[in-house]
């Protein structure tokens, strides 16, 4: 299951080293829904390998801020404390996917 990443354990976690991808959404957001089953099949996927976790934007307000989020959903993939790929809109899994593994190589 995907993790929730707050304006408060964001550090934390990225203090672990591993890469991360940050699924930035909110309720409201039908786009999000969408891609929400494929965050969370991903995140079993690549259990202890990546953290993936999702950010509510309605709740955090520091984070969008450091990533500059404009629009949701946007996911941010993460290696080696830098950002290595933005994807704004709905995505389709394999492209994901893709850019997952791209953290581990």
């Amino acid at each position: 299951m995907a993790m929730e990443i707050t304006d408060s354990n964001y550090a934390a976690l990225l203090a672990e080293g591993k890469p991360m991808i940050l699924d930035f959404w909110a309720t409201w957001c039908g786009p999000c829904q969408l891609i929400g089953p494929m965050i969370e099949e991903m995140a079993e996927e690549f259990n202890g390998q990546i953290i993936i976790g999702k950010v509510d934007v309605d709740s955090n307000s520091e984070l969008p801020g450091q990533f500059g989020i404009r629009n949701i959903p946007t996911l941010i993939f993460i290696k080696n404390g830098e950002v290595q790929k933005k994807l704004v809109g709905a995505q389709q899994k394999s492209v994901l996917v893709e850019e997952a593994k791209k953290l581990l190589a």
